[in-house]
Parts: structure tokens; sequence; C-alpha cells
């Protein structure tokens, strides 16, 4: 059974005009779940709504004080021991190759300038791969075509980045 809009009405208590009026008080003679609803509604409405004892908002405040320290205070030591953890970890993963680099000065310094010179090289060959490419694709599409490109890759660029910022901005939930 449809309980749409009446379920709203009822939930949400709001005011009708007549017309919505019979068309509730029909379906509420046809309809045993909505007409429990307005029953639950009336006895809530009826209960007296108890007072707080003295001094509850101060106490709630100080108490959800002391939790937020207490919350604030396991998770700056949580992340000290995350952290030390892995330090240590890592020492401890690192140990055999550290020895052997403190051993000897000059297998490390011949290392790092053999490291230093294959990047070097290995970048000249990538730009010059790279320029090698540009000419010849250069030469195979028309200046419209690459035009083309340009304006699609800028587009597709355009569009990520609208979702990106719609997604950290818009999304994020209003009043956190």
């Amino acid at each position: 059974m449809n309980h749409q809009p009446f379920e709203t009405w009822l939930l949400n208590e709001v005011a009708l005009d007549a017309q919505q009026q019979r068309e509730l008080d029909s379906h509420l003679r046809s309809c045993a779940y909505c007409a429990a609803l307005v029953k639950t509604a009336r006895v809530l409405r009826s209960v007296k709504m108890a007072v707080p004892a003295q001094g509850f908002a101060t106490r709630f405040q100080a108490r959800l004080a002391a939790e937020k320290a207490a919350d604030r205070r396991r998770r700056i030591l949580g992340s000290i021991f995350f952290t030390l953890g892995g330090v240590l970890l890592l020492g401890w993963l690192a140990s055999p190759y550290l020895a052997g680099f403190l051993q000897s000065p000059a297998s490390w310094i011949a290392a790092l300038v053999q490291t230093g010179v294959f990047v070097l090289t290995t970048l000249q060959a990538s730009a010059e791969a790279g320029a090698v490419i540009l000419n010849v694709l250069g030469r195979l599409l028309p200046p419209f075509g690459w035009m083309v490109i340009v304006s699609g890759v800028a587009g597709v660029s355009l569009l990520w980045s609208v979702s990106i910022w719609r997604f950290a901005f818009r999304g994020a939930p209003q009043g956190a």
C-alpha cells in the first residue's frame, strides 16, 4: 500500500487543507499502519515532559569536555606510538643496509654517483625520444587536429577540476 504523502503529513505534522484532510481520513480508515502512527503521535503528545535535574546542562557540558580531552589525549598517544613503532620497524629492517652503508663511505658515494648518472642519462634519453615523437606526430596531424586534441584535453581537465572542487567544497557536510 502506498503511504505517501500521508506518512509525511503525519510525521511532519503538516497543516492540511480540507481536501488533504479528507484524503488522510479516508486513508486512515483503510491503513492500519498510518492509523497506528496517529495513535502513537497522540500518546507522545499527551505525555508530560520530564524536567531535567538541577545543573544537568552544566554536568553534561563538563563531562563532554572531559571526554573530548581524553579522546584528544588518546589520539595523540596513539599517533606517537604508531610513529615510534614505524620508525623502529623501519630501523630494524634497514639495519643490515645501514651497517654496510656506514662501514664503507667510498662504496655508497660511488653508488650515489652511479645512480645520479643513470637518472640524468635516462632523463636525457627520454627527452630526446619525446622530441623525436613530437616531431613525427607534429608532421602527421594538421594544426586543426592539434587544436581539437588540445581543446579536448583542456575540456576534460576543466571538468575534472570542477568535479574535484564540487566534491571537496560542496560535498562536505554543512556545519561540520
